[in-house]
């Protein structure tokens, strides 16, 4: 064992590995029906390895960091800076309400149990389940005018409050928001759900990637029914009011004709249109009897994912758009912050997001150029915008100001964040810069965060136990309390002050706490998509604010 241990010891990369490879296997496990997640198993991976004392470089971290927070800032830019205009208050209000509270929490309960700003950091960090404040905190802590042996001890304390309250921020934030807080308000998620029709036509569930159920198809139909017999095909498209129907393929007698939105629809031809389940059980019983016809039905159909990116279409509801660029062209998915959203035709579009579309390939290409920009099956990453992102980002993060006594720096780590958020924006106007497919951008993120944690548990491993034993059983009750109680004021603020929809506030809720689990979770008490309309600006929001207040916090309490 010993030799082992040595052999770790001399070539520290195969001890981070390890603790990947623990830690995401760690992150499979269970707790009744709270996932540990790879997170926090490679965190505590990485305290099981650090038993063996090893030293890691810690520049090694802080490249993974920077990689980490860049990835995190290109994830949410367009959000982020969509999240400063009007139309977005209340969002971005209760997003403030909470953030705010959880560090002033933080502080106080400190304070009061005794803790140091280690301790205190983890605290916060863990309680919002914000991993970012570990690396910045620590940054913090870095730098401040005290001996080594005292800065290892606070950076110690860190991980150790993080691992606890993690758990404990998680379960009991996921617990008020999909049970506690209907109760409170007295109101039945699904109910309200159903209560909003203007949403309840798109099938499937939250869960329905691999659902049987497919909201657009196509069928061919013998037209006899004499109220669709004699009028033009721009006519039958329009015929139902509200009710998108294309007409894709005409045969007539032995000849298939490509439709022209002039030409006339005659008794006994034979149309292929394409409409909404709904609509072809509902509204089209009586165009004719439906006919199996595999020559005219066999036609090339493609899906793209069109970004919006031109100014002049963002802020344009869905039926604006369809009416100006949506001939032939069917929505599937509305997908914003890399979160699918429910949609109508009063949604109002943003840059940046992106439409999965379906149709004939000359309609999407025409309709991606009007809207924006096709995205590419094109694996590579711009490692260029990636690099000299986190090389500038880390220049502004060296400028400092002061405020009241208190020092106000962004750090190298922040200005990584910065610049991911100016170059994901960038990139939703601009889609020739800054491209990171979404694998790639999963890597950057995920193998980033989890290699940060792992290397921060390694070092930490060995005083594990004494720092939990000095901090004490009471770091439970405090870690619930500074996860919980923001999210009260922030429902007393979105309830009665800014009088939100109550699944929108709580998907908001949510996203201001980065708590994506707590999501899901509405999302299945409700059975619909609709609390991700408040989700995607304040979780863009959210993530910068706490990660701003890892330093500020450490600023505060020294």
């Amino acid at each position: 064992m010993s030799g082992i241990i040595e052999v770790f010891r001399q070539h520290p990369e195969l001890a981070i590995f390890l603790t990947l490879a623990l830690g995401f296997l760690i992150g499979r496990f269970r707790i009744g029906s709270f996932k540990l997640g790879n997170m926090l198993g490679t965190l505590l991976a990485g305290m099981l390895v650090g038993q063996m004392d090893l030293s890691i470089p810690p520049v090694a971290k802080i490249i993974f960091f920077d990689l980490f927070l860049f990835a995190t800032g290109y994830k949410v830019g367009p959000q982020f800076f969509y999240g400063l205009k009007k139309d977005a208050f209340p969002q971005v209000v209760i997003t403030l309400v909470i953030c705010v509270s959880c560090l002033v929490m933080a502080i106080l309960a400190s304070k009061i149990m005794g803790y140091d700003v280690g301790t205190a950091a983890g605290m916060l960090a863990g309680a919002f389940t914000e991993s970012t404040v570990i690396g910045t905190a620590g940054d913090a802590i870095q730098r401040l005018r005290i001996n080594d042996t005292e800065k290892q001890i606070l950076l110690n304390n860190i991980p150790v409050a993080y691992a606890v309250t993690y758990l404990v921020g998680t379960t009991t934030v996921v617990w008020f928001l999909s049970s506690a807080a209907p109760k409170l308000m007295h109101i039945d998620l699904r109910e309200v759900a159903q209560s909003m029709p203007e949403f309840s036509d798109q099938k499937g569930g939250v869960n329905d990637i691999n659902s049987a159920y497919a909201d657009w198809i196509l069928r061919a139909f013998r037209v006899t029914g004499k109220n669709w017999c004699g009028i033009p095909v721009s006519a039958i498209e329009k015929k139902i009011p509200d009710t998108r129907i294309i007409i894709e393929r005409v045969r007539r007698d032995e000849t298939i004709f490509e439709p022209k939105p002039a030409m006339i629809i005659n008794e006994g031809d034979i149309v292929v249109i394409a409409a909404r389940q709904s609509v072809m059980v509902d509204k089209l019983n009586d165009i004719g009897s439906e006919v199996d016809d595999p020559e005219l039905l066999n036609f090339q159909m493609v899906t793209i994912d069109i970004m919006i990116s031109k100014k002049d279409i963002a802020g344009k509801s869905l039926l604006e758009l369809d009416a100006a660029h949506g001939q032939g062209i069917m929505l599937k998915k509305l997908i914003r912050g890399r979160q699918e959203m429910p949609f109508n035709k009063e949604t109002i579009i943003q840059r940046g997001d992106t439409l999965r579309v379906f149709g004939r390939d000359t309609d999407v290409e025409r309709t991606a150029s009007s809207l924006g920009f096709k995205e590419t099956n094109n694996l590579d990453t711009d490692i260029f915008a990636v690099a000299i992102g986190i090389v500038i980002g880390g220049l502004i993060g060296f400028l400092s100001m002061k405020i009241g006594g208190v020092v106000i720096t962004l750090s190298t780590s922040g200005g990584a964040l910065l610049l991911g958020l100016v170059f994901g924006w960038l990139h939703s106007k601009t889609p020739a810069f800054g491209r990171i497919p979404d694998a790639s951008l999963w890597i950057l993120d995920t193998l980033g965060l989890a290699t940060f944690l792992g290397i921060v548990g390694i070092s930490a491993g060995p005083t594990f136990i004494s720092g939990l034993k000095h901090t004490g059983i009471s770091i439970v009750f405090a870690g619930a309390l500074v996860a919980v109680l923001p999210h009260v004021i922030g429902l007393l603020v979105g309830r009665y002050l800014l009088k939100m929809n109550p699944l929108v506030m709580l998907g908001a809720q949510s996203g201001a706490g980065t708590t994506t689990i707590a999501l899901k979770a509405l999302q299945d008490a409700s059975g619909s998509k609709i609390p991700v309309l408040g989700y995607t600006i304040p979780y863009a929001l959210g993530n910068i604010l706490l990660t701003a207040w890892g330093p500020l916090l450490v600023s505060l309490m020294t």
